[in-house]
């Protein structure tokens, strides 16, 4: 691993509010593309998504949804529900941005486009009841609409669309198809 990448992730433990930030900023920017070191820190992000630190299960989530693409041992297939479960998080923060960053786990291949679409189904359809269940969902089209913008697969859009439908509410119906406008 360079040594840049390795001060970054040292960075994210820094007490340094700004330090952290502008290292976790660099990371993300660093595994939008396929990496080699993938695997040096792997288990530690997965480790993280149990951390008692919420920013820390939010930045493990972050990057392992984006590291997935430098996956070719397809770790991610075993190691999702504990990604997904930070979706799912106490802190609605840290549940939204896991589910902002976690449609780029189907940007790695087939398999797991799959997985990653059929739980944001799943939980669009089942999340009506939840508090902030109407973000949740938008957060859902959205993951859905930009992993779409990546992979032009008809498929998932009119996927999204039919998730709109099942909406009651024709104020929210409109909201989430503005997403995809």
């Amino acid at each position: 691993m360079h040594p840049e990448i390795k001060k970054h992730f040292k960075g994210l433990e820094a007490e340094d509010k700004t330090v952290q930030y502008e290292a976790f900023q660099a990371l993300l920017q660093v595994t939008k593309s396929e990496v080699e070191w993938a695997y040096e820190v792997w288990d530690e992000l997965v480790e993280g998504l149990s951390s008692k630190n919420n920013h820390t299960r939010s930045r493990c989530a972050q990057l392992l949804s984006q590291l997935a693409i430098s996956d070719p041992e397809k770790r991610i297939l075993v190691d999702f529900p504990k990604l997904w479960a930070v979706t799912k998080d106490p802190k609605f923060v840290t549940a939204r941005h896991s589910f902002q960053s976690i449609w780029r786990v189907g940007l790695a291949g087939e398999e797991q486009k799959v997985i990653v679409m059929g739980h944001l189904i799943t939980r669009f359809e089942q999340c009506y009841q939840e508090k902030n269940g109407t973000l949740i969902r938008s957060d859902i089209l959205q993951s859905l609409h930009s992993l779409y913008e990546e992979v032009k697969e008809q498929e998932i859009k009119e996927r999204a669309l039919q998730l709109i439908e099942f909406v009651d509410d024709p104020k929210y119906q409109k909201k989430y198809r503005a997403i995809w406008k």
